[in-house]
């Protein structure tokens, strides 16, 4: 039995960049939808919307399981987490700088 890799951090920006994925993924918060349901609000074809699941999966974003004839996908929280993470670091970092520059900003003025 192989154990699962990391998904790579790429891969779930990739899937974030694009505004289909990120309605996809909004929806999917509320609760778990077959592929039928969540495509019926979008102006592209079934196909299309396969195929963005189909890169959310491959991003760990979502998961997908059949039951009966449909595919049920459901979000993964956890996989959005390792990339909050990630983007805290930069937050953090940035929220230091902006402090460094208000104390010197602050000093200049006295």
């Amino acid at each position: 039995m192989q154990t699962p890799q990391p998904i790579s951090l790429d891969l779930i920006f990739k899937a974030l960049a694009d505004e289909t994925r990120r309605q996809l993924l909004q929806t999917l918060c509320e609760g778990s939808y077959s592929i039928r349901d969540l495509a019926s609000p979008f102006d592209i074809s079934f196909p299309a919307v396969a195929k963005h699941i189909g890169v959310l999966e491959r991003a760990g974003l979502i998961t997908r399981k059949k039951r009966g004839r449909e595919q049920i996908c459901t979000l993964n929280p956890l996989t959005l987490q390792e990339a909050h993470r990630w983007l805290g670091f930069y937050e953090s970092f940035w929220n230091q700088q902006l402090d460094h520059l208000e104390d010197y900003l602050s000093l200049l003025q006295k």
